[in-house]
């Protein structure tokens, strides 16, 4: 088992031996956090898929290019190579090896004795920073008129239409300035609206999907979970700590 460690630098030959040899003899190994640097730098990920705690997952990927790294997951069983992203992902990692080894009925005691869930729905991406957008300078004032409105059914010609430009020019320069379409950048304002709102009030999926744009129900549940693989229901109870009744708009 390697633990996290920082800085991130290549550990000693010895340790990268030791590494090797454990897992020349068949021996189970494993890394939590940015321990997945120490298994990489002693070859033992090459040509397998690892993770790691999403802000160091480029660095991993940048630094050994033979590894296949998902920065989406909590942890990644190749068998004898396991890896984990952050901490606590380290133990819901342990607790998949035990359920592996011994049975879900021993892994679901450990996790009551923890007081950890047994098994935790969707990845690591649900936990990510949301980027703020750049401010964009030319349009700032057609952005701030979009995020204000919407739950209506914008289009590139009706943003184009507040900015005062013809379409083709003004998705040519947002492009430029935003470094992704104007639907794209309206499509992440609607689900950063919809994070926060899940977050932050008991309003229900309803009217959460008509408040932000996203259209029915089943259409923002599917947008959704698309992203961050997992429900809306689910995210909400992550980021509020307990079950809380909804209420409509």
């Amino acid at each position: 088992m390697v633990p996290g460690y920082a800085p991130l630098d290549d550990p000693p030959p010895e340790v990268c031996r030791a590494l090797r040899d454990a897992a020349a003899r068949g021996a189970r190994v494993v890394s939590v956090c940015t321990g997945a640097f120490a298994l990489a730098a002693a070859g033992l990920l090459d040509g397998k898929r690892a993770t790691t705690h999403w802000k160091n997952a480029q660095r991993l990927q940048t630094l050994y290019p033979d590894v296949s790294v998902d920065a989406g997951v909590l942890y990644i069983d190749e068998g004898r190579i396991s890896t984990s992203a952050g901490v606590a992902a380290g133990i819901d990692l342990c607790l998949h090896l035990v359920r592996k080894d011994y049975g879900t009925e021993a892994a679901n005691s450990i996790a009551r004795r923890m007081l950890v869930a047994p098994h935790r729905e969707g990845g690591q991406i649900q936990f990510m920073e949301r980027p703020v957008a750049a401010p964009l300078d030319l349009f700032a004032d057609t952005c701030a008129w979009a995020r204000q409105n919407l739950a209506e059914p914008l289009t590139v010609d009706d943003l184009a239409a507040h900015a005062g430009w013809a379409p083709r020019s003004f998705t040519r320069k947002f492009v430029s300035e935003a470094g992704a379409p104007p639907l794209r950048w309206l499509d992440d304002q609607r689900i950063a609206e919809a994070c926060r709102l899940l977050e932050t009030t008991d309003l229900t999926v309803q009217a959460i999907a008509g408040r932000t744009g996203l259209g029915t129900t089943a259409n923002f549940r599917l947008q959704f979970e698309r992203r961050f693989t997992t429900t809306p229901s689910s995210y909400r109870r992550l980021y509020q700590g307990r079950n809380r009744a909804a209420v409509p708009a």
